[in-house]
């Protein structure tokens, strides 16, 4: 039963987030996607993931009271940094046919460093959040977490082109 609620919760998120990486167009105007158009599909995938985050973290009511102003305040620091990745992925929509070197090294140096400032995030966090709820359900949150953060780049990954 757990296996098949976990299915439909990946189910879930996929949906939702696939609408996050449609950066480029939109596929049923055909018009450029707008910063406006990105602030409302992260709303909207922020919405499953605290959805699902509720569902699997079962939270007494002390847990909860003392989880959510933590994890508003590092979804707040996570969305900061996730506009480098929304810059990067717009920029290399824009100017995919015309790479050349210097524009790829470029795009490792800011891959590297979105995924450099993720991963000091995720661990400046963990103080706050063990104070809050505990080391034990601190981990499980990393754990669903992650896996949210799993199912993003694989959306993402999907859509954008290899470089030529």
């Amino acid at each position: 039963m757990k296996l098949i609620k976990g299915l439909l919760t990946v189910a879930v998120t996929l949906g939702s987030l696939r609408a996050l990486a449609q950066a480029p167009a939109d596929a049923n105007t055909g018009r450029p996607v707008t910063d406006d158009d990105i602030a409302v599909l992260r709303q909207d995938v922020q919405a499953d993931k605290t959805e699902i985050i509720t569902r699997n973290m079962q939270f007494t009511e002390d847990q909860s009271k003392a989880f959510w102003p933590v994890y508003r305040n590092y979804a707040h620091d996570q969305q900061v940094i996730g506009d480098q990745r929304v810059a990067l992925i717009k920029d290399y929509a824009a100017n995919y046919d015309s790479m050349d070197d210097a524009r790829a090294q470029s795009y490792i140096a800011r891959a590297l460093k979105f995924d450099s400032d993720s991963l000091q995030l995720r661990q400046s966090y963990v103080p706050q959040f063990v104070k809050a709820i505990g080391a034990k359900q601190t981990a499980k949150f990393y754990q669903v977490d992650n896996r949210l953060s799993l199912l993003v780049s694989v959306q993402l990954a999907a859509l954008l082109p290899i470089i030529k």
